[in-house]
């Protein structure tokens, strides 16, 4: 693991040095108005590195009336302008002149809109060019006491500018020039030297985050996880150290950078980012590795910014009881016991679902007394309304209890047409009845239980298996992955020249032990194996050993559902 420390990020960590970035700081002066040719002026000094690459100045005939207020404002008149370039001829020159660079203006928003108007007005493809503010710079750089407000003017006094802006174009772009390296050199001194950085100081993102950047430094551009970690003080006055937030990319310098960007705009990461003292990474060999590390590292630490699979323990199983009379139960965890177990599933009101869908096919007892195969007890109302078979009344033999018991054990781990099937007539009368809710209700029950079937043999099988050895192949190499009973024991990566058999011998013969679960239950938790079955199952991949029957029956799943059709 490496914990990067605060330090200032290099070049290649961040993007792009600001002393090689081309700008176009370009002003325009207009009639006042919104019309199509309403530019009188174009004024723009293109810059790299401090230096001054070429100017771009032109009057520009805007086929209507400068107003007077206008005229006495910027010193252009209308016999200024009579003899000027139409803005058709000028505008695919200045397109060409600030082709390729990061526009910059006083109020960008006014000048950008102009060009924006004037392009799709003449029928030229707006570039999209990468635009800075000045003023929007200024506000987030510039402390109050220190300027009275953002005019150009002002900026100009402030910076000393060489130029002082006077409403005519070439004048203010060569002000605004002045003033952009005025801010650039203040936010150099604070850490910021790329474009991006520029681009976070225009977006506002908070001085907090801002100063964390040095985080990512150091880190390597490789796949795997990240932790943000804290050292905070516990209760004794020593520093403990806390898990904030568990990530995986497949670069890591690059992912981490992004938070301390205006890229990154949750406010529970934003608070996350200032309370973090470092970041650890761990590369991974293979991208499965990355998403089972990030699940086992969330599971262990259960982070406070991390909301998905934050509590993978909470699960609950369905259950066949063992007992003269067995009955279906919920259950938090599978017991060393005879009893037959479902699932498991994530929410309580899923399992409740499964058991309803089976109470609907079968007769099978809801209560939950102790009953005895000699002595019989009064029954309740569900044995009335013909949803029980009454064993409490002793109405049916054990054996024929049994029986039925069996064929609710079946449609668990073998076929799961019975329960679908027995809903069918239920789900016509409530659609002939044109009680559309109630067999929507009735629909999504057996689609769940379809869909709990398949999720309950697609991890169970797996978790049978002692041992399966696969692998794939991608662009960095053959990732080999060992996987017993569900878990993820090893995994290794056979680089171009290796040999890629010898490198799984080498991965099995590492691989973690892993002791045989109980009942269907992997040796992993649910999201973990559920990721190991969908790289299992995509196209490509290569079995090289297989201890156990990695299979589930055939009527499972969607193939042996029926189609529901809710309608008039």
């Amino acid at each position: 693991m490496t914990t990067a420390a605060f330090a200032q990020p290099s070049f290649e960590d961040l993007g792009r040095p600001l002393s090689q970035v081309t700008f176009c700081v370009v002003d325009l002066e207009t009639t006042g108005s919104t019309g199509e040719d309403t530019i009188t002026e174009f004024g723009a000094v293109k810059v790299c590195g401090g230096e001054v690459l070429g100017e771009f100045q032109t009057l520009v005939n805007p086929s209507s009336h400068i107003p007077a207020l206008v005229a006495v404002l910027t010193g252009i008149t209308d016999l200024m302008v009579a003899g000027a370039p139409k803005l058709a001829q000028v505008l695919p020159s200045f397109l060409e002149f600030s082709a390729g660079t990061v526009l910059v203006a006083h109020n960008a928003g006014f000048d950008i809109g102009f060009l924006k108007r004037a392009c799709a007005a003449l029928g030229y493809p707006w570039p999209n060019p990468e635009v800075i503010d000045t003023v929007a710079l200024a506000r987030q750089v510039l402390l109050r006491d220190e300027v009275a407000n953002v005019k150009l003017s002002t900026l100009a006094a402030h910076f000393r500018a060489t130029t002082t802006p006077n409403h005519r174009a070439l004048s203010d772009a060569r002000a605004t020039v002045d003033v952009l390296h005025g801010l650039l050199e203040r936010i150099g001194n604070l850490g910021a030297l790329t474009i991006e950085d520029l681009f976070e100081f225009t977006r506002r993102v908070s001085p907090e985050r801002r100063a964390k950047r040095g985080l990512a430094n150091g880190l390597p551009a490789a796949p795997g996880i990240y932790q943000f970690i804290a050292e905070l003080a516990g209760p004794d006055g020593r520093s403990r150290r806390q898990v904030l937030y568990v990530g995986k990319s497949r670069n890591l310098r690059k992912r981490v950078a992004t938070y301390f960007t205006a890229a990154e705009t949750r406010p529970r990461i934003d608070e996350m980012v200032r309370i973090a003292t470092g970041v650890e990474t761990t590369v991974c060999r293979t991208p499965l590795e990355a998403d089972v590390l990030e699940l086992r590292l969330i599971a262990a630490h259960s982070p406070r910014y991390n909301r998905r699979s934050k509590f993978p323990e909470r699960q609950v199983w369905l259950k066949l009881t063992v007992e003269p009379f067995p009955r279906l139960s919920i259950v938090r965890a599978i017991g060393a016991d005879a009893a037959a177990y479902f699932g498991p599933f994530r929410r309580r009101q899923a399992a409740e679902q499964t058991m309803m869908a089976l109470y609907d096919a079968f007769p099978i007892r809801q209560c939950t007394t102790r009953l005895s195969a000699k002595r019989a007890t009064s029954a309740c109302a569900l044995s009335g309304m013909g949803r029980c078979c009454a064993p409490c009344e002793l109405a049916v033999t054990p054996a024929e209890y049994s029986e039925l018991v069996d064929r609710v054990r079946a449609s668990l781990q073998a076929d799961v047409r019975p329960v679908l099937r027995a809903g069918e007539p239920r789900l016509n009368q409530l659609v002939r009845a044109e009680r559309f809710e109630d067999a929507a209700v009735l629909s999504e029950r057996l689609e769940g239980f379809s869909r709990a079937a398949l999720r309950h043999h697609r991890l169970a099988s797996l978790a049978r298996c002692p041992q399966i050895v696969a692998a794939y192949r991608s662009e960095p190499g053959w990732e080999i992955h060992v996987i017993r009973h569900g878990r993820l024991a090893a995994a290794a990566l056979a680089r171009p020249g290796e040999v890629p058999q010898q490198v799984a011998r080498d991965a099995v013969a590492t691989a973690e032990w892993v002791a045989r679960p109980m009942g269907p239950a992997a040796a992993a938790i649910v999201e973990e194996t559920e990721r190991i079955a969908d790289w299992l199952e995509r196209p490509g991949v290569r079995l090289i050993e297989m201890d156990g029957e990695w299979c589930w029956p055939l009527r499972i799943g969607p193939t042996a559902s029926v189609q529901i059709r809710i309608g008039a």
